[in-house]
């Protein structure tokens, strides 16, 4: 018991306090420490993550686009801004399911965007009619999409297809928007 009364006689000289209250007001410092701490970053959130490789999807319409809303967890989540197609899977948080972004997810967003609308009208790649503030928004939002997203894909308008006597003849855009025709015979 020497070490016991050593100790309590030292904290009541230095402190003018009891043991007891020393040691209280000891334990309430250091909870209210981890708590601080707790609401910082540690120094294991500074450490770069293994960045996975974007998978590439390449032209898709906007029907095919909407298989990536986050109902499939397998799936990653993409948006479209002004037809290039953007993997926003890193930010699960705002754009999957539950998210605050998440109706934006599997659509081309470029004019709720542009609004700042979360209408379900608006989720569209229509920019018909949008004032030029409209547009300098949307703008905005593209140059930060492009900052923090890899583009995996752009949508494109779903083929034209006719079946005639000889065949059938599939109508394209090409990668510079010109019309191809294609035919399969049977």
């Amino acid at each position: 018991m020497g070490i016991y009364s050593t100790v309590t006689e030292a904290v009541t000289e230095a402190t003018g306090l009891s043991p007891t209250a020393f040691f209280t007001i000891l334990a309430m410092m250091v909870v209210v420490y981890k708590i601080v701490c707790g609401m910082f970053l540690g120094p294991e959130d500074f450490r770069q993550k293994p960045q996975k490789e974007p998978i590439q999807i390449g032209d898709i319409t906007e029907s095919e686009l909407r298989a990536y809303d986050g109902s499939d967890p397998k799936k990653p989540l993409l948006i479209a801004i002004k037809g290039q197609i953007y993997d926003v899977s890193s930010s699960k948080v705002f754009y999957g399911c539950g998210g605050a972004y998440s109706m934006f997810t599997g659509r081309d967003a470029s004019r709720a965007l542009a609004m700042l609308s979360f209408k379900p009208e608006d989720l569209t790649g229509n920019l018909e009619g949008l004032s030029a503030e409209e547009l300098s928004v949307l703008e905005d939002w593209e140059c930060k999409f492009l900052d923090k997203y890899p583009i995996v894909g752009r949508v494109v308008q779903p083929s034209n297809t006719s079946q005639n006597g000889d065949g059938l003849h599939i109508h394209h855009n090409d990668t510079n928007g010109h019309q191809q025709q294609q035919t399969k015979d049977d």
